[in-house]
């Protein structure tokens, strides 16, 4: 990729963010929450679309697809009727990379756990007033922290588990919760902005390979491994171009790079 000067960067950025908007979504594991209009039922696709993100897109899209069927469309009512034994007949056949079949019906189970006790999964996070200092990557950790609690199966965790919730600290970039985190705060054709208590000014980019490729051919980042501080590295750049809401640009980033395009 040829040098590119600040303002032509962010010429090219806003050029793509606006081009990619919602008749561009697919492939996207986006298009499930964009299926559903109230609230619970959109946290709850979100949730687990963005925790089956990685891998082959056409294996994350069928993977998606079955478990929203097995929901029968409907997330919400689903999650709060859950009964461990009979999710764990239904998923029997589902399998996704390092998650077994079990462990999806491990992830409900600590879905209703926590749609039984909290209104959402906003409430659940125990995010402080918008108006106090607060890190994301606080947020991630204590998520993760909790969650595997109300998971965890005869004192044990299992491999999938940890990865569905891994930890910021240990330096993993945590790009599948910062994409569900993208998708409820940030408010746009294709984000919801359903949460209300985190400003967008605070999100941190979701990096795969896809991103850190093209964020270092952009000089957006330094670094060479995939990383929590390559994340930040990259959103404290991306706000050179624009402060209140650098992650904006990610969808556009991330399918350049997945649809093989030129920046």
């Amino acid at each position: 990729m040829s040098k590119i000067t600040s303002d032509d960067l962010k010429k090219k950025l806003d050029y793509h963010y606006r081009y990619f908007d919602k008749s561009k979504i697919s492939p996207d594991p986006l298009e499930f929450l964009h299926r559903y209009n109230n609230y619970h039922d959109i946290e709850i696709s979100g949730i687990i679309s963005s925790i089956f993100a990685y891998g082959n897109i056409k294996q994350i899209m069928s993977t998606l697809e079955k478990i929203h069927s097995i929901m029968n469309h409907n997330p919400y009512e689903f999650v709060r009727k859950y009964k461990i034994e009979k999710g764990i007949e239904d998923f029997v056949r589902i399998k996704h990379r390092f998650y077994s079949s079990s462990d999806i019906a491990n992830l409900f189970k600590g879905l209703n756990k926590i749609y039984s006790e909290y209104n959402s999964l906003q409430e659940f996070f125990k995010i402080e007033d918008s108006s106090s200092k607060f890190g994301i990557k606080n947020l991630i950790a204590s998520f993760s922290k909790r969650i595997i609690e109300l998971i965890i199966v005869n004192d044990s965790v299992s491999r999938g588990i940890k990865f569905m919730f891994p930890d910021p600290y240990k330096g993993s970039a945590c790009k599948r919760m910062n994409l569900f985190l993208r998708w409820m705060v940030r408010k746009d054709e294709l984000d919801f902005g359903l949460w209300n208590k985190i400003p967008a000014s605070k999100l941190i980019i979701p990096v795969d390979t896809h991103i850190a490729k093209i964020c270092k051919e952009l000089k957006l980042t330094k670094l060479k491994n995939v990383s929590w501080k390559m994340a930040e590295e990259i959103t404290e750049n991306l706000k050179k171009f624009d402060p209140d809401d650098p992650v904006k640009y990610d969808f556009a980033i991330c399918h350049i790079g997945m649809r093989g395009l030129e920046f």
